[in-house]
C-alpha cells in the first residue's frame, strides 16, 4: 500500500461538515455506515434519497416543493424535483448581514470589500436597472468581463429576474466571443472597458465595438470601468453605440428584490465547450441542479464554513468562476483576483493568503509547477497558518506537485485535486476532508456521482485504466444544448459511445484506496502499437525535468499505427540536444515504460493553450495529420499553432 502524504487529524474530522451530515442522513434515511466509503456507496446506490437529503440539508429556498425527486431514469432526459419553484439568486443571497461577501483585488488598484448587506443592495439596484432595459425571464445577458465584483453583481441581478447569464473573459478574441455569444442572441451586453495584466494596460474598446456590430440582438451595452467603488453616479463617456456606464445602470433607489420563481431546471447559465475543433457548443445549466451540486461540493467536500475565505484563480470564461460564485450560498467570503498571478512578484498570491487569512486556495498544476521551478518557497516567506485546503484543477497534479506542496508550502494542508468540467459545472472526483491524501490521486469520487472506469466493451474496471463514465442520473447534467431542439448534439457529446451512459472523455483509474488517477483526455489518448497511453502520464514525467518548463504530446498517424511526438518548451535559453533528449527518454523509460518513449522530440517556443489554460492537443494532432483547424479563436495564443505547420 502507498503511504499517505496527509492524514486528517481527529479534530479536523470531528469538526468537518461531513461528520455533521452523517447523523442527519442516519436520522432520516436507511443508512447505517460511518466512513466516507460507506456514505459514498449509499449515495450512489440510493440516488433519489441522497439528492433529497442534499435538498433538505441545504435548506434550499423554494416557494413550492417538489412532487417527485426524479422522473425518468435515463441520465440525458432525467427530470429532478419536478413541480418545485425556486430562484437561483435568492439562494445565493440568503445571507444579508455585515459579514464580508466579496473581497476584490486587481492589478494596479486598491482592494474592495463588499458585505452581504451591501451585495444584496447592489444586486437589487442592478435588477431595477435591468428591468428598465426590458430584461425579463428567459432573456440572455452576455458579459465580456474581467473577474471583478460587477460580474458577480450583474449575474445575481440577471438570475434574480429569471434571465440567463453567459460570460467570457476579455482576453478572448473578437471572433471567439462572437462564436459564443452570437449563438445565444443576448439582449444586453456587459463589457469591461479596459483592464491590467502583467503590468500592461489593455483597452477593450475595439473588441467591444466589433462584437456589438456583429451581434444584432444586442439592444444595450453596459460598460464597466476598470475600477469603481460604486460611489460614482456617472461613468465616463463612450463612443460605443447604445451604451451606458454600470454606475448609471445601478443609479436607482433601493427596492427589495422580487425574485422570479422558476422551475428547478430553469436555465441560469450558458457555458461553452472549448471550441478547439469547431464552433463551441452552448451548454445550458439549470438553477436547481447547480445549486444542489455546488452546495454538496462546497459544504461536504471542501468543508466550507461561514468564517472561511476562499479564492480561485480564474477568469469569467472558465467554469471555476461559476463554481466560486456559488460559494455565496454558504455565507463564506469569496476573494476575486484579476490580473497576473506573478506580477509584480511571484509571492503575490501567497502574500494575499497571509493578508486576507485565506483558508481555501484554488489554483492549477501549471501555477504550482511554475512557482516550484522558480525556486520560490512560500512557507519561508509567508504566514500560511490560515490555509487549510488547496484546490487544483485544469489538469492532473503530478507527484512533483504533491511533493512540492507538502515540502515547500505546508505539511498540514489538504491538497485537493478536483476534476469535472464545464459539461457538469462541477466535479466527478474531488477532495474529502476526512480521508488521507495519496500522491497523484484525487481523493474520492463525489457523493451521488456513480463514476466508474469502463473498458471498450462496457465492463467496469478496478485498478485499471478505462473511460470515465457516470452510470446514474445527477442533477447538474446540462439541461440541454442551445439551438439543439432534438438533443442530437447533446446525445452525441456524451451518450453515443456507451448508449445511455455518460462518457466524459477522460481516461481514469480507480485505485485500491478509493481514489482516482486521471490520465488525460481519452479523445487525445495515444495508442502506439495498440497500447493506450494517457497524455498526462507523459506530462507528469517530462515536466519534472529541470530544463523543461512546459510540454505537449500528441499522436501522429504512421503506417497504420500511431507514433508519439513530444514537444518541449525549455527554460533559460536552453537548446534541445542529444544529451537532453537522452535524459528525457531515460526518465520516461525508467518512470513509465519503453512504450511511452516518443518517436520524436522537438523544441518549441510555447505550448498552445485554451484561454482557461488547458493544453491544446487535438488541434496540433490535426495539423500533424494534415487536417485543418477551423476555430483558432478558442486559443489564448492562436499564433502558436504556426510552429507545427510543415514541422514533421
Amino acid at each position: 500500500m502507498k503511504e499517505p502524504l496527509w492524514i486528517p487529524t481527529t479534530d479536523r474530522i470531528s469538526k468537518s461538515n461531513l461528520m455533521q451530515f452523517i447523523p442527519f442522513v442516519k436520522a432520516n434515511y436507511d443508512f447505517r455506515g460511518a466512513t466516507y466509503s460507506d456514505l459514498y456507496n449509499w449515495s450512489v446506490n440510493n440516488i433519489e434519497d441522497f439528492w433529497e437529503s442534499i435538498w433538505n440539508y441545504s435548506s434550499l429556498i423554494h416557494s413550492q416543493s417538489y412532487n417527485q425527486v426524479l422522473v425518468r431514469k435515463e441520465i440525458y432526459n432525467s427530470q429532478w424535483f419536478t413541480g418545485s419553484k425556486l430562484n437561483f439568486a435568492q439562494n445565493l443571497l440568503r445571507f444579508n448581514d455585515d459579514h464580508s461577501a466579496i473581497i476584490s483585488y486587481r492589478e494596479n488598484y486598491p482592494s474592495i470589500r463588499i458585505t452581504y448587506n451591501e451585495l444584496n443592495e447592489l444586486v437589487a439596484r442592478t435588477a431595477v436597472g435591468l428591468k428598465k432595459l426590458g430584461v425579463k425571464k428567459g432573456d440572455r445577458v452576455a458579459a465580456f468581463i474581467s473577474n471583478v465584483p460587477e460580474a458577480v453583481i450583474t449575474m445575481l441581478a440577471v438570475t434574480s429576474l429569471g434571465a440567463i447569464w453567459s460570460s467570457t473573459s476579455p482576453d478572448f478574441g473578437i471572433q471567439g466571443a462572437i462564436d459564443r455569444f452570437g449563438q445565444i442572441k443576448p439582449k444586453i451586453f456587459l463589457a469591461v472597458k479596459s483592464y491590467y495584466y502583467n503590468g500592461k494596460h489593455i483597452d477593450c474598446g475595439e473588441k467591444i465595438r466589433s462584437i456589438v456590430e456583429k451581434i444584432s440582438s444586442i439592444e444595450k451595452v453596459i460598460l464597466v470601468d476598470e475600477f469603481s467603488d460604486f460611489t460614482e453616479s456617472e461613468s465616463s463617456n463612450s463612443d460605443i453605440t447604445n451604451s451606458i456606464g454600470f454606475n448609471v445602470l445601478i443609479n436607482n433607489t433601493y427596492e427589495k428584490i422580487t425574485y422570479e420563481q422558476t422551475d428547478f431546471d430553469h436555465p441560469v447559465y450558458i457555458m461553452y465547450s472549448s471550441g478547439t475543433t469547431g464552433i463551441p457548443k452552448c451548454i445550458v445549466h439549470g438553477a436547481g441542479g447547480t445549486l444542489l451540486q455546488h452546495f454538496k461540493e462546497h459544504v461536504l467536500h471542501t468543508d466550507l464554513k461561514r468564517d472561511d475565505v476562499i479564492t480561485y484563480f480564474t477568469t469569467c470564461g472558465w467554469m471555476m468562476w461559476n463554481w466560486l460564485v456559488g460559494v455565496l450560498q454558504t455565507g463564506a467570503t469569496i476573494l476575486l483576483y484579476d490580473g497576473s498571478p506573478i506580477h509584480p512578484n511571484k509571492d503575490l498570491l501567497w502574500k494575499l493568503v497571509e493578508k486576507e487569512n485565506i483558508s481555501v486556495f484554488g489554483t492549477s498544476p501549471k501555477y504550482l509547477s511554475m512557482i516550484a521551478k522558480s525556486g520560490y518557497t512560500p512557507k519561508d516567506d509567508c504566514d500560511l497558518n490560515s490555509l487549510k485546503t488547496i484546490l487544483s484543477t485544469g489538469s492532473p497534479l503530478s507527484d512533483e506537485n504533491f511533493n512540492w506542496v507538502y515540502s515547500k508550502l505546508k505539511k498540514d494542508v489538504l491538497l485537493s485535486s478536483i476534476s469535472g468540467g464545464t459539461d457538469i459545472i462541477s466535479c466527478f472526483m474531488l477532495g474529502c476532508p476526512i480521508i488521507p491524501v495519496y500522491s497523484s490521486e484525487i481523493q474520492s469520487r463525489g457523493l451521488g456521482m456513480k463514476v466508474e472506469a469502463w473498458d471498450d466493451n462496457g465492463k467496469a474496471l478496478q485498478s485499471e485504466k478505462g473511460e470515465l463514465v457516470c452510470i446514474a442520473p445527477f442533477p447538474s447534467r446540462p439541461i440541454y444544448f442551445w439551438n439543439d431542439p432534438d438533443n442530437a448534439k447533446y446525445r452525441s457529446a456524451y451518450f453515443e459511445h456507451y448508449p445511455g451512459v455518460w462518457r466524459h472523455g477522460d481516461y481514469i483509474k480507480i485505485t485500491d484506496t478509493g481514489g482516482v488517477i486521471v490520465y488525460g483526455r481519452s479523445d487525445a489518448t495515444l495508442n502506439p502499437g495498440g497500447v493506450r497511453i494517457g497524455t498526462a502520464e507523459i506530462y507528469r514525467i517530462v515536466e519534472s525535468i529541470d530544463e523543461v518548463s512546459d510540454s505537449l504530446v500528441v499522436g501522429q498517424k504512421w503506417n497504420d499505427d500511431v507514433k508519439i511526438i513530444l514537444f518541449v518548451v525549455l527554460k533559460n535559453d536552453i537548446q534541445l540536444n542529444k544529451e537532453l533528449i537522452e535524459k528525457i527518454n531515460t526518465k520516461i523509460r525508467t518512470t513509465a515504460t519503453p512504450r511511452h518513449i516518443p518517436a520524436l522530440i522537438h523544441q518549441i517556443k510555447e505550448v498552445p493553450h485554451t484561454i482557461s489554460g488547458k493544453k491544446v492537443e487535438l488541434a496540433v494532432t490535426r495539423i500533424l495529420n494534415g487536417e485543418s483547424v477551423d476555430n483558432k479563436e478558442a486559443l489564448a495564443n492562436p499564433e502558436s499553432l504556426n510552429q507545427f505547420i510543415n514541422l514533421i
